[in-house]
C-alpha cells in the first residue's frame, strides 16, 4: 500500500476516532411562562427560559450539528399542578416551541407535547400533526400525566393516542416510567404491558423509549427490569420490536459507579449499539449540556467503535 494512502487513511481514523454525535436526540427548551411554572414559589431557586439560540450555542460547543427539541408544553396539564386555562397555555406552549424550532430549519426538529390522559388531547395531537414544525413527531412523558398501566381506562387512552399518532406519521418518543411522586408501581410487568398492549397500536412509526426505560440515572431494580422487556424482546426478534429506539438521556454521570457503569454498558450491547441514541436533556444547571453528557457517557466501558456507532445514529425523523 503506498505510503500516502497510509497516511490519509490514519488521519481520516484519528480525526474520526473522537467524533461527536450527529445530532442529540432528546432535548427541551423552556418559554418564560413554563420557566416560571416549574420554578415555584420563591425563595426556590428559578430556572431560566431556554431559547432555541441558547441550545444553539451548546450545540456548537460540543460540535453537533442537530437536534430533537421535545415539546415540554404537556407540563401545564400535569395533573398534580393547578392551571388556568391549563389547554390555552398547553396549545401556546407548543406554539412557541413551534416558533423556536422554526428558527433554525437545518439544525432543529420539532416533537409536539401532550399530557395523554387530558379529555383535548387527541385534538392538540391533530393540531400539532398540521404544523411544520411539530409534525415530525409527539413526545409523551407518561410519568409526568401519572399513567397507570394497571389502570385500563389510562392503557385504552394511551392506545387511541399511539393509534392517533401512528394515523399521521408522527414517531414517538415516550418517557414511560410510572410516576414516581404517585408511587405507581413500575418495572417488567408495567413494561410488559407498554410492550404488549400499548406498543402495537403503533406500528409503522417509530417509538423511542427515552432514559433507557428509566426517569434518569439508570434505575435498578425498577429500571433495570423494564428495559428486560425490550433486550428480551430483540433477543427473539419479537417484529413489535423492530422499530424501537433506545435514548440514554441522563442515564450516565461522571460519578457513575463502576459495576453500574459496566451493566448499562452490557444492557446497550444487548438491545444493539444501532438502536441506541445520544441525547443530553434541557441544558439547565442540574442538568447536561450536550458537551458534558457526551463525555460523561464515554465514560462506559464500551469499544471506540461502538461509541462511535452511537455517535452516528440517525433515526428516519432526523434525516
Amino acid at each position: 500500500m503506498p505510503r500516502t494512502l497510509v497516511a490519509v487513511l490514519f488521519l481520516l481514523a484519528s480525526s474520526s476516532a473522537g467524533a461527536q454525535p450527529l445530532a442529540d436526540h432528546h432535548q427541551h427548551l423552556f418559554s418564560p411562562e413554563l420557566a416560571a411554572l416549574i420554578s415555584g414559589t420563591p425563595p426556590a431557586r428559578p430556572i431560566p427560559p431556554i431559547t432555541a439560540a441558547d441550545l444553539i450555542r451548546h450545540l456548537d460547543d460540543a460540535g453537533i450539528k442537530r437536534a430533537a427539541v421535545l415539546s415540554t408544553a404537556y407540563i401545564f396539564g400535569q395533573p398534580t399542578r393547578k392551571v388556568e386555562n391549563e389547554r390555552q397555555k398547553l396549545m401556546a406552549d407548543n406554539d412557541w416551541t413551534a416558533a423556536q424550532v422554526a428558527q433554525y430549519p437545518g439544525r432543529l426538529v420539532g416533537f409536539c407535547g401532550i399530557s395523554p390522559l387530558k379529555d383535548y388531547a387527541l385534538e392538540e395531537l391533530a393540531r400539532c400533526a398540521k404544523n411544520p414544525n411539530l409534525r415530525n413527531g409527539l413526545k409523551l412523558h407518561l410519568g409526568n400525566a401519572v399513567v397507570d398501566y394497571h389502570n385500563p381506562a389510562h392503557v385504552e387512552q394511551m392506545r387511541r393516542v399511539f393509534r392517533a399518532a401512528n394515523g399521521y406519521g408522527m414517531p414517538i418518543v415516550v418517557h414511560m416510567r410510572a410516576s414516581t411522586t404517585a408511587k405507581l408501581p413500575y418495572g417488567r410487568d408495567e413494561a410488559a404491558i407498554f410492550f404488549n398492549e400499548i406498543l402495537p397500536a403503533a406500528p409503522d412509526v417509530d417509538v423511542q423509549i427515552a432514559h433507557l426505560a428509566g426517569a434518569g440515572g439508570y434505575e435498578v431494580p425498577a429500571g433495570d427490569q423494564a428495559l428486560q422487556v425490550f433486550v428480551d424482546a430483540i433477543a427473539r426478534k419479537d417484529l413489535r420490536a423492530q422499530r424501537l429506539w433506545f435514548d440514554v438521556t441522563t442515564v450516565v454521570f461522571p460519578k457513575t459507579p463502576a459495576e453500574l457503569a459496566a451493566l448499562i454498558a452490557q444492557r446497550i450491547r444487548e438491545l444493539g449499539v444501532q438502536r441506541v441514541l445520544f441525547r443530553s436533556d434541557a441544558p439547565t444547571e442540574d442538568g447536561f449540556a450536550p458537551k458534558a453528557a457526551w463525555a460523561a457517557f464515554r465514560t462506559l466501558p464500551l469499544t471506540e467503535a461502538e461509541f462511535q456507532a452511537i455517535a452516528g445514529n440517525v433515526p428516519p425523523y432526523m434525516r
